[in-house]
C-alpha cells in the first residue's frame, strides 16, 4: 500500500522523500499507525514524500531485511543517511524530525539535478531478490530432506533383509521340527514330547511377534513424525502385560545367562492404554536392555505405583550406557549412537517409544552414565471409573 503526496513537482519528478512504514495486526497498534498516517498526510503540502506501508506478517522478510525489532517503525530511506524511528512515542519522534528531514529534502533537490533512482521503485526488486533467496533455501533444506529419507529407505532394504533372517529361519526350524514330528509319528508315538511341542510353539511364537514388531516398526517410521498415532486406550493390567513379555523374550535372556530380576507389586492399579501400543514400547525397551547388557549381566524390570494418576514402569541394565550428552537425542526419529553403527536396528524404536506414551499424556525418559548401565522410565495414566 503506498500513499504519495506530490508537492510542486511534475508526474514524471521522482519523490525524493521515501518513507516505509512497517506495521502489524495488533488492535493496540492500530491508533498508533492511524496517527502517523493522519500526521503525513497533513504534511502532504509541506514536502513531497512516498509512503509505502508494508504488513511484517504477511513480508517478514522485509523485516529480516532490514533488521527490525518492534512494530510500528518508520524507516526513512532517502534522502541518506537512513533512519529509523520505533517506540511506544513514535508519532512524538516523527514530528521532531519532520523538519530536518524537509531540510534534507530541499539541499538533496538543490544539489542534484538530476535525482537518483527512486529507492522505493527498487523495494519491489529487492523483495524479489529476498523472496527467491528464501524459495532457494527453502528448496535446498527440501532437497536436504529427501536425500536423507532416500538413504535413510536403503539403510531400511538393507538392515530389514539382514535382521529378518535370524527371526524367520529360527520360526521356520520350529514349524519344520513340528512337522518332521508329526509325519514321523504316522500313527506312532510322537517323538517329541508335550512339553517339548509347547516350547517349540511357543518360540515359534515368539519370533513371529518379533517379526511383526519389526515391520509395525518400520511402517511407523516410514509415516513421519508429523503422522497421527492412533490408541485404543482400555483397562490394563500392567504387570500381565509385563510378565506377558518378559516370557516372550526369556530365550533370548536365557541365551546371554542374564538374569532377569523383577519388582511388580501385586496390588497395582490397573492403567488406562492401549496393550498392544504399552507391549511395543516395553518390548523395545527390553529388546535393548537384553541387546546390551552383556553375558551374565543383570536386568531389572520394575513398576511403582509412582502417584495417585500415574504408573511408572523402569527397565534397567548394566549396558555400557547412553553418554549425557546424547540423552536427549536418542529419542529423535532414527538418531542412532556412533556406537551402534554396526548393531541391528533402524534407530526408530525409541523414536516410536516417545510418540506412544506421550499418546497416553506418559512421559519417558532415561537415566544413564557412561559405563554405568542405563534405566528407561515410562509413565502410563491410572484407570479411573
Amino acid at each position: 500500500m503506498t500513499m504519495q503526496a506530490h508537492s510542486n513537482s511534475t508526474p514524471d519528478t521522482k519523490v525524493p522523500l521515501q518513507i516505509l512504514l512497517f506495521v502489524d495486526q495488533r488492535p493496540a497498534s492500530r491508533e498508533q499507525i492511524r496517527q502517523i498516517r493522519d500526521y503525513l498526510k497533513d504534511r502532504s503540502a509541506e514536502c513531497p514524500f512516498e509512503l509505502e506501508v508494508i504488513d511484517v506478517g504477511e513480508q517478514p522478510y522485509l523485516a529480516e531485511h532490514y533488521r527490525l525489532v518492534a512494530t510500528p517503525t518508520l524507516i526513512k530511506l532517502h534522502p541518506e543517511p537512513r533512519q529509523t524511528l520505533t517506540g511506544s512515542d513514535l508519532i512524538v519522534q516523527l514530528k521532531s524530525w519532520w523538519p530536518r528531514w524537509q531540510r534534507s529534502v530541499e539541499e538533496f533537490i538543490a544539489n542534484t539535478p538530476q535525482p537518483s533512482e527512486n529507492p522505493v521503485s527498487q523495494i519491489g526488486h529487492s523483495t524479489e531478490v529476498i523472496k527467491l533467496s528464501d524459495e532457494i533455501f527453502r528448496l535446498n533444506r527440501e532437497n536436504e530432506d529427501l536425500k536423507a529419507q532416500l538413504h535413510f529407505k536403503d539403510q531400511i532394504i538393507s538392515m530389514l533383509a539382514h535382521d529378518l533372517r535370524n527371526p524367520l529361519t529360527a520360526a521356520s526350524i520350529a514349524i519344520e521340527t513340528l512337522e518332521i514330528a508329526h509325519k514321523q509319528a504316522d500313527g506312532q508315538p510322537s517323538r517329541l514330547t508335550p512339553q517339548m511341542t509347547a516350547n517349540l510353539l511357543k518360540h515359534g511364537r515368539t519370533q513371529i511377534r518379533t517379526i511383526d514388531r519389526m515391520i509395525t516398526d518400520i511402517l511407523q517410521a516410514a509415516r513421519g513424525t508429523s503422522a497421527e498415532l492412533h490408541i485404543h486406550p482400555e483397562k490394563l493390567d500392567l504387570g500381565v502385560l509385563c510378565q506377558d513379555v518378559m516370557s516372550d523374550l526369556s530365550d533370548r535372556v536365557q541365551a546371554k545367562q542374564q538374569r532377569l530380576k523383577t519388582d511388580i507389586p501385586s496390588d497395582l492399579p490397573i492403567v488406562y492404554a492401549d496393550a498392544e501400543r504399552v507391549r511395543q514400547v516395553i518390548v523395545n525397551i527390553l529388546d535393548n536392555a537384553i541387546k546390551y547388557t552383556p553375558d551374565h549381566g543383570t536386568i531389572q524390570v520394575s513398576i511403582l505405583h509412582r502417584t495417585t494418576q500415574k504408573v511408572q514402569v523402569s527397565i534397567c541394565d548394566n549396558g555400557p550406557g547412553v553418554p549425557l550428552e546424547n540423552r536427549d537425542r536418542i529419542f529423535e526419529d532414527h538418531y542412532r549412537l556412533q556406537r551402534d553403527a554396526a548393531q541391528e536396528g533402524y534407530g526408530i524404536g525409541l523414536s516410536l517409544c516417545q510418540r506412544i506414551v506421550r499418546a497416553h499424556y506418559g512421559q519417558i525418559w532415561v537415566d544413564s552414565g557412561l559405563d554405568q548401565g542405563s534405566c528407561f522410565h515410562f509413565t502410563l495414566p491410572v484407570f479411573r471409573s
